[in-house]
């Protein structure tokens, strides 16, 4: 990615080519590039994990429900929307939960992209390039170590209002108390 998104990149040039030369810049310096630069990336990388929970979740769905729709004159938007998406509500949480942790443990993408220093002027740092600027890199270890607890605790709080709320309102009715 840092050597497609270079000022002389091939990003730059096919862009170029086809015309579109005007629409290029420095995706990975300029500021107001670089974020929209690291989502387009991040999503890149995270599609295929969404996409194989989605066929999952869809695979988990019987057929049966569906004939059963369209027997009674359901369209397919219907279906899609009273049938379908309720039906993958735990799997949409679930991968939205595991975002959610992963984008606040954010830290080897961008400091393979950017680096540690250039990642704070092109505005895509993270609590984890954070923690190392301030921490390792500065020599003030305690302050990188609070850093980390304070990522730990976010973390957490995120994964106990998600068990408290979510998962509990998923597993309701799919576990029978009582059985051994």
């Amino acid at each position: 990615w840092s050597l497609m998104l270079q000022s002389n990149g091939a990003a730059n040039d096919l862009l170029h080519r086809i015309g579109l030369g005007s629409l290029g810049g420095d995706w990975l310096s300029e500021p107001d590039l670089a974020l929209w630069t690291l989502m387009a990336i991040i999503t890149w990388k995270c599609v295929g994990f969404a996409v194989i929970l989605m066929l999952a979740g869809l695979q988990s769905i019987p057929d049966e429900i569906f004939e059963a729709a369209q027997i009674d004159g359901a369209s397919y938007w219907q279906i899609q929307r009273r049938i379908t998406l309720p039906l993958l509500g735990p799997t949409i949480r679930i991968w939205a939960f595991l975002s959610v942790i992963g984008s606040l443990q954010l830290f080897d993408l961008v400091y393979i992209i950017w680096g540690q220093y250039v990642s704070g002027t092109a505005g895509t740092s993270t609590m984890a390039i954070y923690m190392l600027a301030q921490g390792r890199n500065a020599g003030n270890y305690g302050y990188g170590s609070a850093v980390a607890v304070v990522m730990f605790v976010i973390s957490l709080a995120v994964a106990l209002v998600y068990q408290r709320f979510v998962l509990r309102r998923d597993l309701k009715g799919a576990v029978t108390e009582g059985t051994v």
